[in-house]
């Protein structure tokens, strides 16, 4: 015979071989951790917020027209006797001239560290308004001068 009896039950019962447990659990634990990783970056992709874009300028009697792709966070004030709007938004740098009452204005839009700054100034001091709108699924903001 080829070895006796109790080696055969101890072959029987090895623990040489590898038990396929923890590798189950492994593969399992990290597929968790992959769908969970995966679920996480498709909600912070729906909760982020696209940044606002100006697609347009519009020279208007008295003003501009700015029309954005969304609402943009937007703060104005009148600084030694210019206007300048800062907008939380992307878009192209530009400049031009408008008139009112026959006076020549200059308009710049510039880009900075906290989004697209407008800065409107004249010869003489400004004053100015502006306002915000929805129209046809996009932003107008309407900058109104006075002298």
């Amino acid at each position: 015979m080829h070895g006796s009896r109790q080696e055969q039950e101890n072959d029987a019962h090895s623990t040489l071989e590898p038990d396929p447990r923890p590798k189950a659990r492994r593969r399992m634990l990290m597929a968790l951790a992959l769908f969970a990783a995966l679920v996480g970056m498709m909600i912070g992709r729906l909760t982020t917020t696209q940044p606002s874009v100006l697609e347009q300028v519009e020279v208007v009697d008295a003003g501009l027209d700015l029309w954005f792709s969304q609402e943009p966070k937007l703060h104005g004030e009148i600084v030694q006797a210019s206007l300048a709007l800062l907008f939380d938004a992307q878009g192209k740098a530009a400049r031009g001239q408008l008139q009112l009452e026959g006076k020549p204005i200059g308009w710049r839009l510039q880009h900075t560290d906290k989004g697209l700054l407008l800065t409107v100034v004249a010869a003489r001091p400004l004053r100015g308004e502006w306002t915000t709108a929805e129209d046809a699924g996009r932003w107008r903001v309407q900058v109104r001068l006075k002298k």
